[in-house]
């Protein structure tokens, strides 16, 4: 996939760049243009933090050993609810 994105920016010139700069400016304005680069950035970078977050405690996950709570009850094994006879 990543590759078929770098080939989709190879394809994209300096041309096609300046005239969808110019579109951007044209439909938003030069006052908003800063506030949208603003929201932008925040969002990335909070996209990124929770990302990075979620990587952590994949990995925490991963090393830690499993205890009583983390076990699911197997058929058969001592864990699993005994049948009392009771509907």
């Amino acid at each position: 996939m990543d590759q078929a994105i770098l080939a989709l920016f190879n394809q994209i010139g300096p041309t096609e760049v300046i005239l969808i700069l110019l579109a951007v400016l044209l439909l938003f304005g030069g006052r908003k243009l800063p506030e949208l680069a603003r929201g932008l950035g925040r969002g990335l970078r909070l996209f990124k933090e929770e990302l990075q977050g979620v990587k952590k405690e994949l990995e925490e996950d991963q090393t830690q050993p499993p205890t009583d709570q983390n076990r699911q009850a197997q058929p058969g094994s001592q864990d699993a609810p005994k049948d009392q006879g009771k509907p």
